[in-house]
């Protein structure tokens, strides 16, 4: 069966082909700067040669429409007839309490992903876009839902609940979702396959982090707490997110500053994180290099980012009663060597000891632990688009 798993983003479209008979890509790529005049679909060919189509697209239906004609290009297509796709798998950011698992996509589930808009402003409508598009294009093909949420769902209460007035839960359900999900589950399940081990019995924690982060505590398989909360702003200091913050510290910068609530978001989703506390940039290979020129504040930057990694794998060690395996994820957990080793460092009281040589790899499955390592440690690319893929198959099949 040939999938297609769509991931719209609110400016952005995502998208890989799979013959998952074969466990392999047949096409993948992406538009970028959507509803803009210089918007563009970017895909790599099988070669890993890229090709640029230039071409205004206003929404998400324009951006689809013109992956599809790709699809099936004479020169540069990976099939001949779109009746060859046999299921489409969305990337859904938020759904809030109603879903705990991937579905097939009906009325009650759209209807259901509506209701979360108000959770995922910028996600949701650019989720739902696209399954409309692919209803109205390919309308026999059935679709699935893989939310982003639904892995961190088997949090037990205590986990998810904020101190608040219970009211205010229960009106308007706020509490801990989590983000992330399929990239956590995903991880967690490959590294007990890639060390040959079952997912019960096993204490992990996944740390996927990127320009956005999230970390995640997993018993059996299962999560039982992580570090985004009713937001993805919740948790890590990220590339330019906050991370968590003193409330009482926003309510005295937007006395001070004149902020209405728009320009608070902006300024804790884009401005904060590595790039606010820099000044530089919030791209891991820029901090290092100005770090090593000197720059307080990059080498400032750097530290707060690996501390927090530090204090939530501490803190769900202790959640979980122990550690098994620790797994790094995400552009930086795979491929940021330095930052890895810096990480691993303050946990030499778990017993954990990283072998420099394992640890000189970049974007593959490895165990960078030495041998004496009480902890096992390892890398695992995240492939959430596989991962949909999967989900997608089962349901349909």
């Amino acid at each position: 069966m040939k999938i297609l798993v769509l991931n719209c983003g609110s400016s952005s479209v995502k998208y890989k082909l799979f013959d998952m008979d074969k466990h392999s890509v047949l096409a993948q790529g992406g538009v970028e700067r959507l509803g803009m005049k210089d918007s563009f679909l970017k895909l790599t060919l099988p070669n890993g040669e890229k090709k640029l189509f230039n071409d205004f697209m206003v929404d998400h239906h324009a951006a689809i429409a013109l992956i599809l004609k790709v699809l099936v290009n004479k020169e540069y297509g990976a099939i001949k007839f779109l009746d060859e796709i046999g299921a489409v798998g969305h990337r859904v950011v938020h759904g809030g309490e109603n879903f705990n698992k991937s579905v097939i996509i009906t009325k009650e589930v759209t209807d259901g992903v509506k209701a979360c808009i108000d959770m995922a402003p910028l996600h949701n409508p650019a989720n739902l876009e696209g399954i409309d598009t692919i209803s109205k294009i390919l309308p026999k093909v059935p679709q699935v839902a893989v939310f982003d949420t639904a892995f961190h769902q088997t949090m037990p209460e205590y986990a998810y609940m904020y101190g608040i007035p219970y009211e205010l839960y229960q009106k308007y359900k706020v509490r801990r979702y989590g983000f992330h999900g399929t990239s956590h589950r995903y991880v967690s399940k490959h590294v007990c396959e890639f060390l040959g081990v079952q997912p019960e019995g096993k204490r992990i924690i996944t740390c996927h982090i990127g320009n956005g982060g999230s970390i995640t505590a997993i018993k059996d398989g299962k999560s039982i707490d992580t570090s985004m909360g009713f937001t993805p702003l919740e948790g890590l200091l990220m590339g330019t997110r906050s991370g968590n913050i003193d409330p009482g510290a926003l309510d005295f910068l937007v006395q001070k500053e004149q902020l209405t609530s728009s320009s608070l978001s902006n300024l804790l989703n884009k401005k904060s994180g590595l790039l606010g506390v820099s000044g530089v940039s919030s791209d891991m290979r820029d901090l290092d290099a100005a770090a090593k020129d000197g720059n307080h504040r990059a080498e400032l930057a750097l530290k707060m980012y690996a501390y927090s990694i530090l204090k939530y794998i501490g803190a769900y060690t202790a959640v979980l009663g122990g550690l098994d395996i620790l797994v790094f994820t995400g552009g930086v957990g795979e491929n940021q060597i330095e930052m890895r080793s810096k990480i691993c460092s303050g946990l030499n009281y778990l017993g954990i000891e990283i072998d420099a040589s394992r640890n000189q790899v970049r974007g593959q499955d490895a165990i960078i632990s030495s041998d004496s390592s009480k902890v096992i440690v390892a890398v695992i690319p995240t492939d959430e688009e596989f991962m949909i893929a999967i989900d997608t198959m089962e349901l349909v099949s």
